[in-house]
């Protein structure tokens, strides 16, 4: 029944007899229910994680939280991280939907044009900031960005700030670990443009009043060029996948605190994408940070997991809901 909070039936069973009979030991419950003292270690072990029962630090008896306060916490949690699934499911639906769209050759909503290579692009972009009116959102993938670009768009931002336009700005959590873009970030910051961090994101994009987006025409090759898109469907799906993202990223600024389970959205990126079969080299690139980086911290999250093998690790972190 208990399944949805990460309560097996034999849990359950011991968490059940723990309120009834608080007087318990190990030994006690063992014998109670007629199973090894191990299990009933690991099952403490498993109720103490989900904040179900409770330590003395004086030595005393373990003792069991009152079920209004740890079963309906743990319910509480599940049901907002549906919540935050749902919005992510909808958020996708509505990108997948954008995208499809802007690809679809024949569609007749799709009212846009391509610029093939950098330099074009760059050239749309000096339009397009010296017109703006409102907003500008934008997706910045990679780690550091090119210097030739940052001092390109520089005086332009500056202008479109000082005119009101009201700029935000994703970067990747790897951001942090360049001092040019971080310095153009801060720059930036001090002039009024808002920007946040995440480990990863879906693709450059950039979006202009709501009206006109830029989105690369290869993803995985933002050189080629991009797409132009207009239509008022395609920049809705993007803009809720702007805003998805923007909800939940880091803003510029904050450390990158750890959550309570001690592991930075870096790390819980690190160990999501690994789980779904990426090798160490994709990681990477998806991280937008080097090999070697991706290495040191997977030894790091080894070694707190407990584990000697990347096997074992991948089961302990299933096991303490790390992916």
């Amino acid at each position: 029944m208990f399944d949805l909070i990460g309560l097996s039936a034999q849990h359950e069973t011991i968490y059940r007899v723990m309120l009834q009979r608080p007087d318990l030991n190990v030994a006690g419950l063992a014998q109670q229910l007629a199973i090894p003292a191990d299990q009933v270690r690991e099952a403490l072990d498993v109720l103490a994680d989900l904040a179900l029962i409770r330590l003395d630090p004086g030595g005393g008896p373990v003792r069991a939280v009152r079920p209004q306060a740890g079963l309906m916490a743990l319910l509480a949690k599940v049901e907002a991280e549906v919540a935050v699934r749902q919005q992510q499911v909808e958020a996708t639906r509505a990108a997948i939907a954008a995208i499809a769209t802007a690809h679809d050759s024949h569609s007749r909503a799709v009212e846009g044009r391509a610029f093939e290579g950098v330099d074009s692009v760059r050239e749309r972009l000096i339009e397009l900031a010296q017109t703006a009116r409102t907003e500008c959102l934008s997706f910045s993938t990679g780690g550091g960005q090119r210097a030739d670009a940052m001092k390109a768009e520089a005086p332009l931002n500056q202008l479109a700030l000082e005119r009101g336009v009201h700029i935000r700005n994703v970067y990747q959590d790897s951001l942090r670990n360049d001092p040019a873009t971080l310095a153009h970030a801060r720059w930036m910051a001090s002039l009024g443009s808002q920007s946040r961090t995440t480990p990863t994101l879906p693709m450059r994009m950039i979006i202009v009043d709501r009206e006109i987006a830029l989105v690369p025409i290869e993803p995985g090759h933002p050189q080629r060029g991009a797409l132009e898109l207009q239509s008022p469907g395609v920049i809705a799906g993007l803009v809720a996948l702007f805003e998805q993202v923007w909800s939940t990223a880091t803003p510029f600024g904050e450390p990158a605190r750890p959550d309570e389970q001690g592991l930075t959205r870096q790390e819980r990126e690190l160990m999501r994408l690994l789980a779904a079969g990426h090798t160490d080299e994709s990681a990477a690139r998806k991280l937008a940070i080097s090999l070697r980086s991706v290495q040191r911290m997977m030894t790091s999250l080894t070694e707190r997991l407990g584990a000697v093998s990347r096997f074992q690790a991948g089961v302990h972190a299933n096991r303490r809901e790390w992916v």
